[in-house]
């Protein structure tokens, strides 16, 4: 069997949960502050403010970013929920605009300012979207990278998340590096932001007793700031052999299944997605050959059954990610995958698009 993913756990993981366990706090120890100061280096930003979740950074980002209730946020249909979600949270109204059905991105041409304060792009798979071309879309509203999927990426020489307003990262146990459970991470060179978003966390207070703003529950605890020091001690070099993963299969799959990629874009390829008009049995084709895959993401968020009662979608007012969701599969990818298990998986693949259109 050759799984989806494995996440990396090691003797020096567990030495320093141990070690915060015994000598620190456990809420908002020493390691907290230390992930913090090492994240934003590792970004080149500034500040970095931890948070319980990647769902957290992005709605208290927001709201230390002054998101007023009922304005308009831009973002788009091919992601996780937690991205529009994040708007809702915060007070605000998610709009979307389509995808590239080369990237899955969000479509730079197709950003409707119209009544909207800013633009959250996701840089899917771990792929930075086209920065510039959004930034130039958004005219002066603000740019919150939703950088969840891509710890380490980078565009035009740049770490993601550093190059907007804001950037939101996630440490879910998936994810290119974790903290062995949920956590996330808010980066900025804004100085207010980061203050704001320090307070919001952390029960909106200020001091111990003094509350300037009405906050949230939502920190890193200490053990797992104290894992994800170590982890990012690791992330290049995970980046590194997942690049080389991703080179293999680019080099022996169909060209009309890759994505393509941006000749500014340095991915990290949290996921590998093909599409295929025939998806479903390749899947199934892929599973009786002993290789798991995933779908990222099947329903596009405007047509999740919340969004379709709340807003009113009713399927079609975004056809590009709707047909791009019915074609997507993930491939097994994390930096343990043998070489030998990456040119079966492409067999496999091959073997099934010999029938038919892969």
């Amino acid at each position: 069997m050759i799984p989806l993913f494995m996440p990396e756990f090691t003797q020096e993981m567990r030495d320093a949960a141990v070690h915060a366990l015994q000598n620190e706090f456990y809420v908002m120890g020493e390691s907290v502050h230390r992930f913090e100061e090492d994240f934003a280096k590792y970004c080149g930003t500034r500040h970095a403010v931890s948070v319980s979740s990647g769902t957290a950074a992005l709605k208290i980002a927001l709201i230390a970013m002054g998101l007023k209730a009922g304005e308009r946020v831009v973002t788009t249909p091919n992601s996780f929920i937690a991205t529009s979600n994040s708007v809702i949270h915060a007070g605000g109204k998610p709009v979307f605009a389509d995808i590239e059905a080369n990237t899955g991105s969000i479509d730079p041409s197709l950003i409707n300012m119209k009544g909207a304060r800013g633009v959250i792009p996701v840089h899917i798979y771990g792929s930075p979207a086209k920065l510039d071309e959004i930034k130039e879309a958004a005219g002066g509203g603000f740019i919150l990278e939703d950088a969840c999927q891509a710890h380490g990426a980078e565009y035009k020489g740049r770490k993601v998340g550093s190059i907007g307003d804001a950037g939101c990262f996630s440490f879910y146990s998936a994810k290119n590096m974790t903290v062995c459970g949920d956590g996330g991470m808010i980066i900025t060179n804004n100085e207010g932001i980061a203050a704001k978003a320090a307070m919001l966390r952390d029960c909106g207070r200020k001091s111990k007793y003094e509350h300037p703003m009405i906050g949230f529950t939502e920190r890193l605890n200490t053990v797992n700031a104290a894992i994800g020091r170590v982890q990012l001690t690791m992330l290049d070099g995970w980046n590194e052999k997942r690049r080389g993963i991703a080179g293999m299969y680019r080099s022996m799959l169909p060209a009309n299944m890759l994505l393509s990629e941006g000749k500014d874009a340095l991915p990290v390829y949290h996921l590998f997605v093909v599409k295929s008009g025939q998806r479903d049995a390749l899947q199934e084709f892929l599973k009786s050959g002993g290789i798991t895959t995933g779908i990222h993401y099947p329903i596009p968020i405007h047509m999740q059954p919340s969004y379709m009662e709340r807003f009113g979608y009713g399927g079609g007012e975004f056809p590009v990610a709707e047909r791009f969701a019915r074609e997507v599969l993930s491939l097994p990818i994390y930096p343990g995958l043998k070489k030998d298990d990456v040119r079966l998986v492409c067999e496999k693949v091959n073997e099934f698009g010999q029938g038919g259109d892969a």
